[in-house]
């Protein structure tokens, strides 16, 4: 399973490093020691986080901004069907879904809790692994 440090689940929450260390000093969001000694958060944990905080609408530093139609953010569902896929994005305060086969998705290895891109052009939205 993929962890991110603080630094990297503030940029895909969408707030600052240090409203991440505050959320982990709070006991909002679990974290660890990984073997270098920083602070981690499990991928699971970090897309079950970042989907309750886009119900709450809650976040300290509130940054909108959409570079070249791309939002990074984390899979926070897959679902897959026999020929098709549903993957589900929460980018900072941004939810976004694709519809794309089945075997797209597991060339990408995509999984709950990993950092993915999802790119918006016209009506479509396709997924870059990051």
């Amino acid at each position: 399973m993929q962890s991110y440090t603080i630094g990297q689940a503030a940029r895909l929450l969408g707030v600052s490093p240090d409203t991440a260390r505050r959320w982990a000093d709070a006991g909002r969001i679990t974290t660890r020691r990984d073997e270098g000694g920083r602070r981690v958060i499990d991928g699971r944990d970090l897309a079950a986080f970042s989907v309750d905080l886009a119900k709450t609408g809650e976040d300290d530093e509130t940054s909108y901004t959409s570079v070249r139609n791309a939002f990074p953010g984390i899979v926070t569902a897959v679902k897959l069907g026999d020929v098709a896929a549903q993957v589900e994005i929460q980018a900072g305060p941004h939810r976004l879904v694709s519809l794309l086969t089945r075997e797209a998705v597991e060339e990408l290895g995509l999984e709950v809790g990993m950092e993915a891109t999802a790119r918006v052009k016209s009506t479509n939205v396709h997924i870059d692994r990051t």
